[in-house]
């Protein structure tokens, strides 16, 4: 694994905005086992999970549509035109790779001391949360030999189906070990403050994702099988997300932003200036059309208007070009139910996307209790809450008799949680919106998807390149993996 430790200098992911130096950030060595306190390193592991989540994945929100370029500058090629090579993206798999060596370190050391166990399980559980980010996008990938570099040159790559059973297996392992007491990460863990039983609960949506990311090609996997073993621990809901926050601060420490992360992206910086994608990324006008046709309050709350006098939400569509493509003075920005301050929680999995894959997990026979419309409600419910609205106004919007926001007035209901979590996802969550999307089809896209007449693909990529990097360090490895075409390689899950 010594190769990624040579690639540190891009931070850029999915999108304009990369993970940039954050409050705790850590960059460890994986030939050298963290010998920082282990307090330490899981805080400032987990930082670096949620920011690469919260601020990583910019394209993957402009091809779901939330949002479009800005008309003050011109097309950009690759999020537009889909002229993507394995020098585009770099930054997922660097970033990703960097802090699961974080977080190996951290089981390694914990595992070697008996009164470290809930660290250990912390450390495990993350290592799932950043190891199927990494599939979902890649494919194969380096596993079972990527932190061993004294031993592997050039690590295997396992195959997706074998990564995807071993995650099982490491969540199983990680609710055990967390039931054993030990000394209590308490601030250390910044999501839960110590609280193992949410852990579990969280390890838990965690299995059960991977299990709803594999249903449609295959019902019957190996997560889908296993959940009854653990069910008794239950599941985040609408009463308990996965978010995380050290002391989130509208301020410096050494020249690095102490912000939330999704607020440092997007938002504005400590003296109250745009940052550059707050001024990029504006309304698109496809989820426009798609909100204001279901009468959905939330575009109040997820986009803010122009000024110039201009009153509605207006945007533009994805890859729009030439004279009617409008300015910034015209179309909408990101507004207040997604920037809500400098001191913001960071998500790692939110009270909606919970709800609602425990809806789809019961629509699929995976979870027997509780009834799927009733998860699919809290889940608007939460939404609606999260974005700064009420639960009566979740309430009144999924008593429509629409298609998609009703539950009875929708014949295909695993259609409506899409649907509905699409929304929900906005901002916090764009990977899991577009993965959402290429498993399932839904929301039911353009087609040209984007309107730039040099698209190389009248469709969205399916998956990534390798990175040029990997390619370098790790070539006999990637040799193996044949010839990649991101418009038809799938990831094994695709249907």
């Amino acid at each position: 694994m010594k190769k990624y430790i040579l690639i540190i200098a891009v931070f850029f992911s999915i999108g304009i905005t990369g993970c940039k130096k954050t409050y705790l950030s850590l960059e460890q060595n994986p030939n050298q086992p963290s010998v920082s306190p282990p307090g330490l390193t899981l805080s400032g592991a987990l930082v670096v999970a949620v920011a690469n989540v919260n601020q990583s994945y910019s394209t993957d929100g402009i091809w779901m549509q939330y949002w479009s370029n800005s008309g003050n500058f011109v097309p950009d090629p690759v999020s537009e035109q889909f002229q993507i090579t394995n020098t585009s993206y770099t930054g997922v798999w660097t970033n990703l790779y960097q802090n699961l060596t974080n977080f190996n370190n951290l089981q390694i050391s914990a595992a070697a001391d008996p009164t470290l166990t809930s660290f250990e399980a912390i450390a495990i559980i993350m290592k799932v949360y950043d190891f199927q980010q990494l599939v979902d996008q890649f494919g194969d990938v380096p596993y079972t030999q990527a932190f061993n570099p004294s031993k592997y040159l050039n690590p295997a790559y396992d195959s997706q189906q074998s990564i995807y059973n071993d995650l099982v297996k490491q969540l199983d392992a990680a609710i055990a070990l967390a039931s054993k007491g030990g000394t209590s990460p308490g601030t250390s863990d910044i999501v839960y403050g110590g609280n193992m039983a949410n852990w579990q609960k969280f390890a838990n949506s965690l299995k059960l994702r991977l299990a709803i990311r594999q249903s449609t090609v295959n019902k019957s996997n190996t997560a889908a099988a296993d959940l009854a073993s653990t069910a008794s621990f239950g599941y985040l809901d609408d009463t308990q997300d996965a978010e995380a926050n050290p002391g989130y601060a509208n301020q410096l420490s050494s020249g690095v932003s102490q912000q939330s992360p999704f607020w440092a992206a997007y938002g504005f910086d400590v003296t109250g200036n745009q940052t550059f994608p707050n001024t990029y990324y504006r309304g698109n006008t496809f989820f426009i059309k798609a909100l204001t046709n279901f009468n959905d309050p939330r575009i109040n709350q997820i986009y803010a208007p122009a000024g110039s006098g201009v009153t509605n939400i207006q945007g533009n569509a994805f890859g729009l070009v030439g004279t009617t493509v409008l300015t910034n003075s015209f179309t909408a920005s990101i507004g207040p139910g997604l920037l809500i301050s400098p001191t913001q929680n960071a998500v790692l999995m939110g009270h909606a996307e919970a709800c609602f894959l425990q809806a789809e997990g019961i629509l699929d026979g995976y979870i027997t209790t509780g009834t799927a419309q009733a998860l699919y409600q809290r889940g608007i419910t939460a939404s609606f809450v999260d974005m700064g609205l009420t639960a009566a106004q979740a309430t009144t919007y999924y008593s429509q008799s629409i298609t998609n926001v009703g539950w009875t007035a929708s014949a295909n209901q695993e259609e409506a949680i899409i649907y509905q979590k699409w929304i929900s996802l906005v901002g916090y969550a764009n990977l899991e919106a577009y993965l959402e999307y290429l498993r399932t089809g839904f929301p039911v896209l353009p087609n040209p998807v984007s309107l730039d007449p040099a698209a190389v693909s009248a469709v969205l990529p399916i998956r990534q390149y390798y990175p040029l990097s990997e390619l370098t360090s790790n070539g006999p490895s990637v040799a193996k993996e044949g010839t990649i075409n991101i418009f038809t390689t799938k990831i094994f899950w695709e249907k």
